[in-house]
């Protein structure tokens, strides 16, 4: 018996790539379960496997407690002075071992013992798993298809098996067993059956893996590949830029004859990839994305993170691409909102904010037309800038002497004041509900210009619009922030319902 458990051990670690220890682990709680069964009682049984010889021992247990407390299990349990009869060093939390005798085991406790194992070493394999992939979250991973599963596909990795959700597929890609792909490992997620490694063929991650690993110059950290924004299985658009002034960053990445650039693409489907050349100036950076279209002129607005572009007729289509495909990857890839227009649309606009300052300038400021068009003209658009701007630079204005720009910072600091008071006064009748001004991401002043609108409530928040918002006179929101407002507003409809809001909806779920 001893030479067949060292052999069960050095076959199972051979055969299952675990460690040879947990094997014997393993053995000795399966030899420690098959001893009890044998003696036909509820006790603790520990054995000990001799490494060297493979001969064991199994004790009977008893743990040591205190002598006033109750023996939950007299079976498995000892008081501290009937311990210390065994052993006067004992303590209270020790244990009490007693030899029993090594008996044979037939064919049930065999099979009892086999089940313990194979249990043991599932659970090894199961944190061997765990513990392999979940430093690899994020990570491109290279297998094969091996079937489809209930619409997902399963992927070996050699060794492991892998999840591709429908959901994380690109759209039209047929894969078929046999296939080669590579997918970023998105989770890795515990169930019942063990760890599952889940797979996305459809993040942005995955072609900045794919040029990396295509694109030599990128390993020596010669080049950069910054980030990717991608319509899965339709177009991308990735950002690099060069670390050496003699490598051009969009040519290493095409490759010779368009074959880097052609390879990623054949790995993912087809799609489209846009190279641009990532600029340190933000205006240049998102005219490099909208590439191929042309870019007449273009306008920044830092507080609001968007930008005006401003292309030719014959370009608009161009740059905004079908669908908005175009110039909705150049946003998420450069990160600002882009909003594309003609020449003419791009002076109504002008000409409407213009409108708007110039009255507001004349009604605050008390001034007439002429020099609140200046302002405007000097690129004063609030009455924050006349009041705080450096005196100096609003003396550099041709048509403003000393006197002016005195009595307009004046004017403006008083017309400040004025609102703030204003603003603070009608701010003390609003009365909004706790539950919306404990609302996650909710704050105070937020809270009481919504009541005095209307909005009191979660339930009245959770209906409104977006636009309805943003209307709101004194209420400074962006549109990101009314949206955020309004969904968190909405979470206990999504609750309800049984839905997540967060989860994104499959691919044929929208009616």
């Amino acid at each position: 018996m001893a030479s067949e458990l060292l052999m069960m051990a050095e076959v199972l670690s051979t055969e299952k790539a675990v460690d040879k220890g947990i094997i014997f682990e393993a053995i000795e709680a399966a030899l420690a379960t098959a001893t009890r069964k044998r003696h036909r009682e509820e006790i603790e049984v520990h054995c000990t496997i001799n490494r060297t010889d493979g001969s064991y021992i199994p004790y009977r247990v008893w743990e040591v407690i205190e002598d006033d407390a109750e023996l939950e299990f007299p079976l498995k349990q000892m008081c501290i002075s009937a311990a210390k009869e065994h052993d006067p060093e004992l303590d209270i939390g020790g244990f009490v071992k007693e030899e029993l005798e090594a008996v044979p085991f037939g064919r049930i406790a065999a099979q009892a013992a086999k089940q313990v194992i194979m249990q043991k070493i599932r659970e090894a394999e199961r944190n061997k798993v765990s513990e392999e992939y979940e430093p690899r979250v994020g990570e491109m991973l290279s297998g094969v298809v091996k079937r489809q599963e209930r619409g997902d596909t399963i992927i070996d990795l050699g060794g492991i098996e892998a999840v591709l959700p429908r959901s994380k597929m690109i759209q039209r890609e047929g894969l078929r067993q046999g296939d080669r792909v590579r997918a970023i490992l998105s989770e890795v997620k515990q169930n019942n059956r063990g760890p599952q490694l889940v797979l996305d063929r459809t993040a942005a991650s995955l072609v900045l893996s794919l040029f990396r690993a295509e694109v030599p110059e990128a390993s020596d950290n010669v080049i950069e590949i910054l980030g990717a924004a991608r319509d899965p299985g339709l177009r991308a658009k990735i950002a690099v830029r060069s670390n050496d002034s003699k490598v051009d960053p969009v040519g290493a990445c095409v490759g010779i004859r368009g074959s880097r650039v052609q390879s990623v693409s054949n790995e993912i489907n087809g799609e489209r990839v846009d190279i641009i050349k990532w600029s340190e100036d933000p205006a240049q950076f998102v005219i490099n994305a909208l590439a191929p279209a042309e870019v007449e002129s273009i306008m920044v607005d830092e507080d609001k993170g968007a930008m005006d572009v401003i292309v030719d007729e014959s370009q608009l289509s161009l740059s905004i691409g079908r669908g908005g495909q175009n110039v909705r990857l150049a946003s998420e890839l450069t990160g600002w909102d882009i909003n594309i227009m003609t020449d003419e649309q791009a002076n109504e606009k002008l000409e409407e904010e213009s409108s708007d300052v110039r009255e507001m300038f004349m009604e605050k400021l008390d001034i007439d037309a002429d020099v609140a068009t200046i302002l405007i003209q000097e690129g004063f658009s609030s009455l924050e800038e006349v009041a705080y701007v450096p005196r100096e630079e609003m003396l550099e204005v041709e048509e403003f002497d000393e006197n002016l720009v005195d009595e307009l910072r004046k004017r403006a600091d008083d017309a400040l004041v004025t609102l703030a008071i204003q603003k603070e006064e009608m701010l003390k009748g609003a009365d909004p509900a706790d539950d919306l001004l404990t609302m996650e991401g909710m704050d105070e002043v937020t809270a009481k210009f919504m009541a005095i609108n209307g909005l009191k409530t979660m339930e009245d928040l959770a209906e409104a619009a977006t636009d309805e918002l943003l209307g709101i006179e004194g209420l400074k929101i962006t549109e990101e922030r009314a949206q955020e407002l309004i969904m968190i507003a909405r979470r206990p409809w999504f609750e309800e319902m049984g839905i997540d809001p967060d989860e994104p909806e499959e691919e044929g779920s929208a009616a």
